[in-house]
């Protein structure tokens, strides 16, 4: 089984590590970080590469394929090598899968008309004009589809499909062997959870990320990215 990472610039680095760390550990299983061309891909923190060891072109027909998200996903939307390699690489992939707003990407490139899906809770919106059904669900099947909502959820996502390959028993230990035992010091990791305060401030500013938060919550500085 070949598993491709999709990277472009910008890309948000748990989005594609997640599951690398999750669907990477099936055994026999090749795990590849692919892009436009082959070499170093930034992150959208900048301070952060990860490397695609092969172009898309030398990487046609994955059993898997992994998009992540982040703020580079916009510039890529209308990125036809990107969308074109997606297309050809989904009429023979066994499973098709996205990380937060890589499902963007997905249904871009017309995958995911008429699918349910999911994405960050910020984007989830942006969705319905491709045709897709958005859902605010931590992970999302339908079909050989499979759909996670913002970055973390990569890993929900890994495990989830790991159990739909290799058995529930072998996800089981893999979680274990990662020691994925979720414990945050805040609930505040949904909308539905978090301080309204903050979930206004991200929705009346989606493109921004955080910038040396001060603890309180009242005066964060942010950047737009």
């Amino acid at each position: 089984m070949q598993i491709a990472v999709v990277l472009y610039d910008r890309f948000t680095a748990l989005d594609a590590v997640g599951p690398y760390e999750t669907l990477g550990r099936l055994l026999d299983a090749e795990t590849v970080c692919v892009a436009e061309r082959p070499g170093p891909v930034r992150t959208d923190m900048g301070s952060l590469a990860l490397t695609a060891d092969r172009s898309l072109a030398d990487v046609p027909g994955p059993d898997v394929v992994v998009v992540p998200g982040g703020p580079g996903q916009q510039a890529q939307m209308e990125n036809e090598v990107l969308l074109d390699w997606l297309r050809a690489a989904d009429a023979t992939s066994t499973w098709t899968t996205s990380v937060c707003t890589g499902s963007l990407l997905l249904a871009a490139a017309g995958l995911l008309r008429g699918r349910r899906a999911t994405s960050h809770w910020l984007a989830t919106e942006q969705l319905g004009p491709f045709g897709a059904e958005a859902t605010g669900e931590r992970v999302v099947f339908d079909g050989k589809y499979v759909t996670a909502a913002g970055v973390s959820s990569g890993i929900d996502m890994g495990l989830a499909l790991l159990g739909r390959i290799a058995g529930d028993d072998y996800a089981q230990a893999v979680q274990l062997a990662t020691e994925y035992d979720p414990q945050p010091p805040h609930d505040a990791g949904s909308p539905r959870k978090a301080p309204a305060h903050l979930v206004e401030m991200f929705r009346a500013t989606p493109g921004m990320v955080l910038d040396q938060p001060t603890g309180d919550g009242t005066s964060l500085r942010t950047r737009s990215t």
